[in-house]
């Protein structure tokens, strides 16, 4: 075999091997029905947090504390995440969560919170809405 033969062997044997692992690692979201289906397999779960029942934090120890959030499809479930409390955690609007399911509860690994806005559409003077939909528009052609 010539080595140009060997170097494009390898190279596809690379390449096939990047392949398989991008496919291998995406993720979707799933809800908490597919995560218990398989416990101990980590999932993206995006929902929203519960505000009407408390969130479990102790200063005592900071690297630990749970609440309960709603997935996509309304089914709540109590969330232990075991690391620091992000800041303002309770304005969240919205909340995706890393983790896997373990005996009735998520043990999450991360989280992404969405935070609220200080913007609302009504805040926005009108010309300032017009001069952002021309940018848009300018920036379309």
């Amino acid at each position: 075999m010539k080595k140009i033969h060997i170097v494009l062997l390898l190279m596809l044997v690379v390449a096939i091997g990047v392949v398989v692992s991008t496919f291998a690692d995406s993720s979707t979201y799933e809800d908490f029905t597919t995560a218990d289906a398989y416990p101990g397999k980590e999932f993206h779960i995006i929902g929203k947090l519960n505000t009407e029942k408390p969130i479990n934090f102790d200063p005592k120890q900071p690297d630990q504390f749970s609440f309960y959030m709603f997935d996509s499809k309304g089914l709540e479930k109590k969330v232990v995440y075991y690391d620091a409390k992000p800041q303002d955690f309770e304005k969240t609007e919205q909340v995706v969560i890393v983790g896997k399911s373990d005996g009735g509860q998520i043990i999450a690994s991360s989280l992404l919170l969405k935070c609220p806005s200080k913007y609302n559409d009504e805040d926005v003077p009108e010309s300032f809405k017009n001069q952002e939909y021309e940018a848009v528009e300018k920036m379309k052609r």
